[in-house]
């Protein structure tokens, strides 16, 4: 199935305009993308037929959120970030544009990085809240779990935290190419307390690629990736996500999440509902402004924040 977009809510954040429109060609470009459109054969919707016409349209969008205290500049240059952890097969393509211009932006390096599917951070493994249990008590319902957050979540989202281990499996840089587009192999995320699923994105631009990796520039975009709650529920039946024993904070409970749909970050996806398993597929337009700088400076965290 093709999920399509939800209902844009309009909220106070910083707006930016975006392109949202991919389709048939953005599934079938970098790692993954040709494994990705024959998975998915046969599932065309309203979503795919409407890409698939060429038609673009600009929209504001609410680009920039926190970086959180996970982001480790680690110059792990690479498309595919899974290294030997466990999870459903996630190819996830995005296409950079101009939010002016609508142009794509070419050349710049987009960091990717999210945490495991029980909810662990790679070089924070000892402050991540994710868990795995004897049982799927933790496993996601219909309806939300706990109370929801009357505030920020823990950590307030923001801020940064010094590494705890050598570990950097769920990271990766890797170029645009000159449509604008990027694709990565990785995993569907896991939930952790506090958060909803979601994957951190940014976007570096006017940098120079060297052997090192990626050097000079400055952060144009720094902002968050979300799932339905159709998806992750999917999810929540698969091992090993279906031995997580923590509490769920649901999409439409995340402080961070904006609430508008696509244009905030929401990904449109596409897998076979009958065989979840087999791996799901990701994409969307990100409208940045190219000249700005937007890193998230955000304050530290206080010792008992680990969560974003």
């Amino acid at each position: 199935m093709t999920e399509t977009q939800e209902p844009t809510h309009e909220g106070n954040m910083t707006r930016r305009r975006v392109v949202l429109a991919g389709g048939a060609a953005v599934a079938a470009v970098g790692v993954g993308g040709a494994a990705a459109v024959n998975a998915f054969a046969g599932e065309a919707t309203q979503d795919t037929v409407t890409a698939a016409s060429g038609a673009e349209s600009c929209y504001t969008l609410t680009s920039e959120t926190t970086e959180g205290p996970y982001y480790i500049d680690a110059d792990k240059i690479r498309q595919d970030i899974t290294e030997d952890q466990e999870g459903i097969p996630l190819t996830l393509v995005l296409k950079v544009i101009d939010a002016e211009t609508c142009e794509p932006v070419g050349n710049a390096a987009v960091d990717i990085w999210h945490c495991s599917a029980l909810g662990v951070y790679s070089g924070y493994e000892s402050m991540s809240n994710g868990g795995g249990g004897g049982g799927p008590t933790g496993t996601p319902t219909g309806t939300p779990t706990g109370e929801p957050p009357s505030g920020p979540p823990p950590g307030g989202g923001g801020g940064h935290a010094e590494p705890t281990d050598d570990k950097r499996y769920l990271r990766g840089t890797w170029r645009t190419d000159r449509h604008g587009r990027v694709a990565f192999r990785t995993v569907f995320p896991g939930w952790y307390q506090g958060r909803c699923v979601h994957i951190h994105v940014k976007v570096h631009v006017d940098g120079t690629w060297t052997d090192a990796g990626y050097e000079g520039g400055h952060t144009c975009h720094t902002g968050q990736l979300f799932f339905s709650e159709r998806s992750v529920l999917a999810s929540a039946e698969v091992a090993p996500y279906s031995t997580s024993t923590v509490t769920r904070t649901t999409l439409d409970e995340d402080t961070i999440y904006p609430g508008n749909g696509h244009e905030g970050g929401l990904l449109y996806l596409a897998y076979d509902k009958r065989h979840f398993a087999r791996g799901v597929h990701a994409r969307l337009t990100m409208g940045v402004a190219p000249d700005e700088t937007n890193d998230s400076s955000d304050p530290a965290p206080s010792a008992s924040a680990t969560s974003s």
